[in-house]
């Protein structure tokens, strides 16, 4: 059992950047210790280090007075370490039971050797139910779970190793309350157990909840370390952003005057939502509030033109539209921020320029090429209206923290290129520190003041009642209720996001 980690003089730097700089702390085991700070204070890059995925410039690792150098992903699981990311790392095209066990499948002797699927699906079904996820099929191709499922199925590949250190970087943002409840007894068993375990999230309430030290990184160098009974948000949040950020919504500057109604939803039906009818005005935040499942991202999916729709009609500024793609949804001015940005918002390979200008690429040719002058131009309005952290345009938008990911979207369609009317926010402030979610809250209340009508989608109560003007509650793919923001409360919002239709 792994007594202790401790991580001396550690730094790392990419072109442009000092993503770590000269880092020391140390994790008991039997104790579990947040990892804090904003995006691009150097908590991912710390963890690649930790799994093999990168080497450290200067410094070392060491578990239990052994010092240790991680050439590979390989090597640190050799070493009983394993990390649990945000983008998970899963075989789409495999059965949940191959996954958790694609390292050490079971076999047989049968005219050669053989995956001993009986046994393979017996173990898997085991370790479901000790998690309580019997609503899953060990058989079942994860390609084909919900975002929240897949990440359960990292956790226990995870856990099925029986790692001695583990490192959960923001496990519970696709999960549920009540995955939630069990991801964290899960990380309690692994405290009793003496298990060193790294804890990386931005929701601060789960830091007080789980946590029992804390270490807060600010531009790559350690600022603080805490025990967490002794400190609280605010102290957190001004050790983690070098100032008091006050209350962040009491803050917002919001739109006081709505418009015209600008689009409006009748008896909608796809295969995912069914009768959904709703309007919403210019300037108008719009808030979708559910549980996980309820339909809010099929429902805009099929507003966007990506999802096909049996019946019902979307009207724009009074006018019926059927869009075939979004491409025919983005040339009438609805843009949308996808829940998975990595997936389906962003060309990670690809320079923040290339995926600034990508909706308007049209527009940055002068004759057959691309003018790189004009793109230019574009991307740098963007980088310096969202204060995107990167030394250049240039960077590939894979090495950017999640909030700096998130504003290149933004950047995309607010880039003054694109006659925004409609900015749909599926979850934007996933995997966010505080004080970009702040950014982010007043950046919509800015698109609103200037007469653009979002749509914000989010399973952070809080932030959606605080946020919006008026909250649509979803549950199984139906509308169950409308609550103006002076009178929603989380207790009457979760009411109806939990009533059957």
């Amino acid at each position: 059992m792994a007594q202790y980690i401790e991580f001396s003089n550690i730094s790392k730097e990419f072109p442009g950047v000092l993503a770590l700089d000269d880092v020391s702390f140390r994790v008991e085991g039997g104790r579990i210790c947040a990892l804090l700070g904003e995006n691009g204070a150097g908590k991912s890059t710390m963890l690649k280090i930790l799994s093999g995925d990168l080497r450290p410039d200067k410094g070392a690792i060491t578990i239990d007075g052994k010092q240790q150098t991680f050439h590979s992903p390989h090597d640190a699981i050799l070493a009983s370490v394993s990390v649990i990311y945000q983008e998970r790392q899963l075989v789409p095209g495999l059965s949940v039971m191959e996954n958790i066990f694609i390292e050490d499948l079971p076999t047989k002797w049968v005219r050669g050797i053989r995956v001993d699927k009986a046994t393979l699906k017996k173990k898997t079904q085991d370790i479901l139910n000790e998690f309580g996820l019997t609503m899953i099929e060990p058989g079942e191709l994860v390609g084909r779970l919900s975002v929240a499922h897949q990440q359960m199925v990292e956790i226990m590949k995870a856990y099925r190793r029986d790692s001695q250190i583990i490192a959960f970087d923001e496990p519970t943002a696709p999960l549920t309350e009540s995955e939630i409840e069990i991801l964290f007894n899960l990380i309690r068993r692994l405290k009793e157990k003496g298990k060193v375990v790294l804890y990386v999230s931005h929701r601060l309430a789960e830091i007080f909840q789980i946590t029992d030290d804390i270490v807060v990184l600010k531009d790559g160098q350690l600022v603080k370390t805490l025990v967490t009974a002794e400190s609280n948000e605010n102290e957190l949040i001004k050790a983690m952003v070098g100032r008091d950020i006050g209350d962040t919504y009491e803050n917002l500057k919001r739109n006081e005057q709505l418009g015209d109604v600008l689009l409006e939803v009748k008896n909608l039906e796809t295969d995912y939502v069914h009768d959904i009818s709703f309007t919403l005005r210019a300037g108008e935040v719009l808030g979708f509030a559910g549980l996980v499942g309820a339909g809010r991202t099929e429902l805009v999916r099929a507003i966007f033109g990506a999802d096909p729709i049996k019946s019902g009609q979307i009207l724009l500024d009074g006018e019926e539209v059927r869009f075939k793609s979004p491409k025919d949804a983005i040339a009438a001015g609805i843009a949308l921020c996808p829940e998975d940005r990595k997936e389906q918002g962003l060309v990670l390979g690809r320079s923040i320029s290339n995926n600034v200008t990508s909706a308007v690429l049209p527009k940055m040719k002068t004759g057959l090429f691309l003018d790189k002058k004009k793109e230019k131009a574009v991307a740098d309005r963007a980088v310096a209206k969202y204060s995107i952290r990167t030394p250049s345009i240039d960077k590939i938008v894979l090495e950017l923290s999640g909030g700096n990911q998130q504003k290149v979207i933004l950047g995309r369609w607010t880039s003054g290129e694109m006659d925004t009317k409609i900015l749909i926010l599926d979850e934007p402030t996933k995997g966010i520190d505080v004080p970009t979610k702040a950014e982010i809250y007043q950046t919509m209340c800015d698109f609103a003041s200037d007469g653009m009508a979002v749509i914000f989608i989010s399973s952070e109560l809080t932030e959606v009642i605080n946020v919006s003007d008026r909250i649509i509650t979803m549950y199984n793919g139906r509308i169950t209720g409308s609550l103006m923001r002076q009178e929603a409360t989380e207790e009457s919002v979760l009411k109806l996001a939990m009533l059957e239709c």
